[in-house]
């Protein structure tokens, strides 16, 4: 027997979603994947989530989601789904050969941010190593930290982070941004913005926290130490969304598309919510009230179907 709903992901917006859903007695299941929580699992800690006056840690914040999802009858599927075909309903999920139906579905497979995958960043994640100035840029007031990046978010990023580093060194590898004009000359005007054209990273530096940068000139080839004590990137984030294509509309960088105003897709009783969505805030908290609306928009489908 077909689900009535099948939520699939579990950042915030999966995570709320199950909650309503539950709440509204359809019975939900997930399928949380593997990597559960989405990106707050790697996030240290959480100051800006209303109703947490001293922070509290991504995993636990997650973690208590997913037992209020639970408590209040959500199923959940510790696995990742290997394939889907939205061409009818019931709409069919794989996870490895096991299939799942399902009259409505609700998308909430997130984005990743993309990393450079050099030597100390992903152990130093967390511990320094950001990818997102919005939620982290807080806890290097008055420190020297670089980020990576040319296009309109990293400056727009750099810029935000000014608010509180004492100096804030954008590494670009070419020799002009591919940012607007404006984007760029605001950063280029900052008087705490300093730029390393032509210069790659090669090695964040560090035991516990990071302490610098290995970084290399491209066009002399000659390596030096860049003395910061955090790291940002900004070169952009890819939906996870490889499972869908073809089957339901995206925008050019791979984002579902929904209705304006409503978590509806072009595909009838498919809905979506979260960074898989939203490529402007990619907030926990935005995500959440995405996931929120998915339920409640899945809720009246199908009392109307």
């Amino acid at each position: 027997m077909a689900e009535k709903v099948l939520v699939v992901g579990s950042g915030p917006a999966g995570l709320t979603a199950a909650i309503y859903a539950a709440r509204a007695d359809l019975d939900p299941l997930m399928i949380e994947g593997m990597e559960r929580g989405g990106q707050l699992m790697l996030t240290t800690e959480v100051e800006n989530f209303p109703g947490f006056p001293d922070g509290i840690m991504g995993p636990e914040l997650m973690d208590s989601m997913r037992k209020q999802a639970e408590r209040f009858g959500t199923r959940i599927v510790s696995s990742d789904v290997t394939k889907a075909d939205l061409s009818s309903r019931p709409f069919k999920v794989w996870v490895g050969d096991d299939l799942y139906e399902a009259e409505s579905l609700i998308i909430s497979t997130g984005a990743s941010a993309r990393w450079l995958g050099i030597p100390g960043e992903s152990r130093l994640r967390g511990y320094g190593v950001s990818a997102c100035a919005t939620c982290d840029g807080f806890f290097f007031r008055d420190r020297d930290i670089a980020i990576v990046g040319g296009g309109d978010s990293a400056m727009e990023e750099a810029l935000f982070l000014t608010k509180f580093a004492s100096k804030v060194t954008i590494v670009h590898r070419r020799e002009e941004f591919r940012a607007s004009k404006i984007m760029s000359q605001r950063a280029l005007d900052h008087p705490k913005i300093e730029v390393l054209w032509n210069t790659t990273v090669e090695e964040v530096l560090g035991d516990d926290l990071v302490t610098g940068l290995r970084v290399k000139n491209v066009k002399t080839g000659e390596s030096s130490t860049l003395p910061v004590e955090g790291f940002f990137l900004a070169i952009g984030h890819d939906p996870n969304t490889n499972i869908f294509q073809g089957q339901i509309d995206l925008d050019p960088s791979g984002y579902i598309i929904t209705d304006p105003g409503s978590s509806k897709t072009s595909v009838d009783g498919v809905f979506a919510a979260g960074d898989v969505v939203d490529h402007y805030y990619q907030q926990a908290i935005t995500a959440a009230g995405m996931g929120c609306r998915a339920a409640i928009d899945v809720e009246h489908w199908l009392n109307q179907t």
